[in-house]
């Protein structure tokens, strides 16, 4: 049984570790502001995940794995919505994405306003 939780365990630490160096190519090779950050935030969740999934699999007691599973719920919910915050600030402050798609624009109703205000501020 100690084996296959050993298996288990290397399997989480080395898809996390793939995942972080995954995230930190992406910081470097994608475009814009938003790209990197989508990179950045979707590595950085899931690589810290299973890197703390990895550990409590090799856990010694129980209160290492309450404590594993603490970190890895506050990785959950902060990871997340600071890159929220992030994009919402970047949109805020007038940055926009790169767009380099063929589909055609959005009608004028989706604009900007006359104010100079992003359209989805609220």
């Amino acid at each position: 049984m100690a084996e296959i939780l050993d298996i288990l365990s290397w399997i989480f630490l080395l898809i996390g570790g793939f995942l972080g160096i995954t995230g930190a190519v992406g910081l470097f090779r994608f475009p814009d502001f938003f790209t990197r950050l989508h990179a950045a935030s979707i590595t950085d969740t899931l690589c810290a995940g299973m890197i703390v999934l990895g550990l409590i699999l090799q856990a010694p007691d129980v209160m290492m794995v309450i404590k594993l599973l603490l970190i890895l719920l506050i990785l959950t919910y902060t990871s997340p919505t600071a890159a929220h915050a992030l994009a919402k600030s970047a949109i805020h402050g007038g940055l926009k994405p790169l767009s380099g798609s063929t589909e055609p624009e959005a009608p004028s109703g989706h604009e900007e306003s006359s104010q100079g205000e992003p359209p989805f501020t609220h």
